[in-house]
């Protein structure tokens, strides 16, 4: 983390490990992918040119690349993340199942686009979809019009001038394959909610494929260091990199037609906070599978925050909360998960140790967080129910079962709860106990088609 004032350091400090494998330490010097962050350098390199009069941010995508089939798109709904573009993955993703050897990159792109005659997801400008197509676009329309290929003109216009020399264009493919270095803090995932230790995600083989074949630019490809960072925001508030009148631009809010009471919304590249209590605040993030990263800055008061994470915490919400504290209000001290503690000694210790231990979770409210809805989670974690990276499963039934008991117990009112515990228990063929669990569901809820659709499987079921 990285936190100054009209320009100043006032805090500085590294936690943890780049690698936690050999117990490398993160300092302020490692070199983090900054993901999505990626984005603001295309986004200056596409104003620059605005800026010089080469292109305009309201001319049609087709202006530049004439193969692009959709006429309709400006610039400035890139920018936004307002052009109604579906995801990369709806255009590649039957290509990638046909041939998972095969590697898509932007030169791919308008081809594999043109010829798909997917539609839109909505007029551009009606609404609002944060994606990372709209930047693949962008960076071709910069290689276009400035004659130069992406990393090259983000090198020459953007971090040299800025003095970024830690900042290097490094692919998604390489960060998450084959690329190894001291001076790389790793990502890292934890395999469930639950785990004790987190694996370098490229380690996870759903997770190193998906990047083999992926390696478009333009929204994720860089890494940098906080200092670096803080080069850039110097440089973006000096005027080195664009003048004042396209900065403003910049941080204007862009509100879709459709959505007129939507606050949280993006200007040309930079998100822009809803809350405007402690001033003008823009930022953008960043996030993988496996870390997460922020710079966030208030340009009323001339503050930023800076935070890097590689164990996918939620960057932008800690530099929410640091920028309250810079500007002296109370934030509450964040708590240990019971949810995350019960289940870990669950598992480790048996139940008895499990069921020993939650008293005194339930009496640690000021330090400890009890949530209906993360342990109802876990359980289905437990369950197998959740493997969101394509691991093995790894399924405790009768560890969910317990976690969805216990829940009853704390939260018996809650008709969710019952239906979750109903559930499990017919996945462990406890009928007489499903029934019973769906039936007080219901009785909370007595509209829940579910409850009653599986009170009349299981009553069919066992008829003679």
């Amino acid at each position: 983390m990285l936190i100054t004032q009209s320009g100043k350091v006032v805090y500085e400090k590294s936690f943890g490990y780049a690698d936690f494998s050999d117990h490398r330490l993160n300092t302020p010097d490692v070199q983090f992918p900054i993901a999505s962050i990626s984005k603001l350098l295309t986004a200056t390199g596409i104003l620059q040119l605005a800026q010089a009069g080469k292109l305009h941010i309201d001319d049609p995508v087709t202006d530049y690349l004439p193969t692009f089939p959709y006429r309709e798109i400006k610039l400035r709904h890139l920018l936004s993340h307002k052009s109604g573009l579906p995801s990369y993955n709806t255009y590649f993703d039957p290509l990638w199942h046909a041939s998972q050897e095969r590697v898509f990159t932007n030169a791919d792109f308008l081809s594999v686009v043109s010829a798909s005659h997917i539609p839109l997801l909505y007029a551009p400008g009606d609404k609002e979809n944060y994606d990372n197509i709209n930047y693949i676009v962008l960076a071709l329309v910069l290689e276009k019009v400035s004659g130069e290929p992406y990393p090259d003109y983000i090198e020459k216009h953007i971090l040299r001038p800025a003095d970024m020399h830690d900042t290097k264009f490094i692919p998604l493919p390489l960060q998450y394959n084959e690329f190894d270095s001291k001076t790389f803090a790793y990502p890292h995932i934890y395999a469930h909610p639950y785990s004790d230790t987190p694996v370098r995600a490229n380690t996870v083989p759903y997770i190193r494929q998906y990047w083999h074949s992926y390696a478009f630019s333009g929204f994720g490809d860089y890494v940098s260091t906080m200092r670096d960072l803080l080069k850039f925001d110097t440089a973006f508030r000096r005027g080195l990199l664009l003048g004042k009148l396209m900065q403003e631009l910049a941080y204007t809010p862009i509100v879709p037609r459709l959505e007129p009471k939507k606050t949280d919304v993006f200007g040309l590249g930079w998100e822009i906070e809803p809350d405007s209590v402690l001033g003008h605040v823009v930022y953008h993030s960043g996030g993988a599978t496996g870390l997460s990263c922020v710079l966030l800055r208030n340009l009323t008061r001339d503050q930023t925050v800076i935070v890097f994470d590689n164990t996918h915490s939620n960057a932008h919400e800690i530099a929410s909360r640091a920028l309250k504290i810079l500007n002296g209000q109370a934030v509450a001290a964040p708590r240990k998960s019971a949810a995350r503690l019960y289940v870990q000694t669950l598992l480790k210790d048996g139940p008895d140790a499990a069921h020993q231990l939650l008293p005194t979770l339930r009496n640690e409210a000021g330090t400890v967080e009890l949530s209906e809805d993360e342990m109802n989670s876990m359980a289905y974690e437990l369950m197998g129910a959740n493997n969101y990276y394509h691991l093995p499963e790894d399924i405790h039934l009768d560890a969910a079962i317990d976690v969805l008991h216990t829940n009853t117990v704390l939260f018996p009112q809650s008709w969710n709860v019952w239906d979750s515990y109903g559930e499990a228990l017919r996945k462990g063929n406890h009928i007489p106990e499903s029934l019973d669990a769906y039936r007080r569901s219901l009785a909370l809820k007595p509209d829940s088609e579910g409850a009653k659709k599986a009170i009349t499987e299981m009553q069919e079921t066992s008829k003679p």
